[in-house]
């Protein structure tokens, strides 16, 4: 039978029609009426009524046989596409088996068979609301690129919600944005601005933790009639445990798979200090902090220009650079720089980057996977600022005072 125009057969309307006459016999007739009798109900009654406008796409819809049983309901937009729809079992009510959308005129046409026998069709036209304003969430890592369905993360992976227009009302937003784990872990959103909010547990993931990210705006008002577009989901596999320390006390940068050092690397951090260049400050350090792999390059093209430094000034450079692992928004990378072998594990002397031997950068680069986690230690500068990809420095309470539900 379809579920959303189906027709009774002949021998189940002749058993609905004795089983009601039966009915209707059985009653007494010596009772006298004592006022005046109640209007029999309507025999099919669709929600929203014929005529209604600004309908809310998720809100219920519903037609119903007040005295016997549907035997048709058809329901169509103002293109004629038909909505598929679900019977309850006993045929006394059905629904839409999809939402709506926004800025569409449905018409629903039901007939019913009851006591008295074959009614309607019943017609009923409703408009759903059409939005002032629409925003999408795009669901990425902190270098914007998207959390991959089915895809395998590192144990610092930070999720964000991005949306494509600012959010007036972040509460209404962030009640739309549910993380699942498995095993369960406790977590939080954290609003870097008006258009992203990041969600990190309390405490890395474990090796092969399952997630779960769903955005479920379609039909939410988010704030001064901006509306959903649509729903967001995907899903993804926490990896090997993957923490990397880098100690300007000792020049190494020490890996860890799983608990276990497996690598260390000398390398040459920041060489400290600043320069003013049109009247901006441009610091020369590793800021100390946790950082998170973001992505990789081979190569990568590295401009002083980028952030305020000119390729002809002093210190300015241009190149490109091999088996480059990115870890920060502002550019600081692991990498290759042979010219500075000389100066790995003893002096400072990049920008800001940590450079590596060709042969260690090539192998942190393959090792590497988007979310491991990078922590440089006892280096001089400010500390890392969540913007430049340091959500796992904050301290857990200041984290939680980021959630507009708090």
């Amino acid at each position: 039978m379809s579920s959303r125009r189906f027709r009774s057969s002949v021998a189940a309307s002749v058993v609905l029609v004795t089983a009601l006459v039966v009915a209707a016999c059985s009653s007494s007739t010596s009772q006298q009426a004592t006022g005046p009798a109640d209007p029999p109900p309507a025999a099919i009654t669709v929600s929203p009524g014929d005529g209604e406008s600004k309908v809310d796409p998720l809100g219920p819809v519903r037609v119903s046989a007040g005295d016997g049983q549907l035997t048709s309901v058809i329901m169509t937009n103002e293109q004629g596409k038909s909505v598929e729809g679900i019977l309850t079992p006993d045929q006394t009510a059905w629904k839409p088996a999809e939402p709506l959308g926004y800025g569409h005129t449905y018409t629903v046409t039901a007939e019913a068979l009851t006591i008295t026998g074959r009614v309607g069709p019943t017609t009923a036209t409703f408009s759903t609301l059409t939005p002032h304003n629409q925003t999408k969430a795009y669901l990425t890592t902190t270098a914007t690129t998207p959390l991959t369905d089915g895809g395998t993360f590192g144990v610092g992976t930070v999720i964000v919600a991005h949306f494509d227009e600012d959010i007036p009302d972040r509460a209404a937003a962030e009640k739309r944005l549910v993380v699942t784990t498995t095993p369960a872990v406790e977590g939080s959103w954290y609003w870097v601005d008006d258009r992203n909010a990041h969600w990190r547990p309390q405490q890395y993931y474990a090796p092969g933790t399952k997630v779960g990210v769903a955005a479920n705006i379609f039909g939410a008002e988010l704030g001064k009639g901006l509306f959903g577009q649509e729903d967001s989901k995907t899903t993804f596999t926490i990896g090997p445990s993957h923490v990397s320390i880098a100690d300007d006390n000792t020049k190494q940068v020490q890996v860890f798979e799983n608990g276990n050092l497996i690598r260390s690397m000398p390398t040459s951090m920041g060489m400290g200090g600043s320069e003013v260049v049109g009247g901006k400050t441009i610091t020369f350090w590793t800021q100390p902090g946790v950082y998170t792999v973001m992505s990789k390059a081979n190569p990568v093209i590295m401009d002083s220009s980028t952030f305020g430094l000119p390729v002809n000034s002093r210190l300015g450079y241009k190149e490109s650079i091999n088996w480059a692992t990115k870890i920060s928004t502002d550019g600081i990378y692991l990498h290759e720089l042979a010219s500075s072998v000389w100066a790995q594990g003893n002096t400072n002397t990049s920008h800001g980057c940590l450079n590596l031997s060709p042969a260690n950068a090539q192998w942190f680069f393959g090792f590497a996977q988007q979310g491991d986690i990078v922590e440089v230690r006892n280096t001089g500068g400010a500390p890392l600022e969540v913007w430049q990809n340091g959500d796992w420095g904050l301290p857990w309470d200041q984290w939680q005072e980021g959630s507009a539900l708090r």
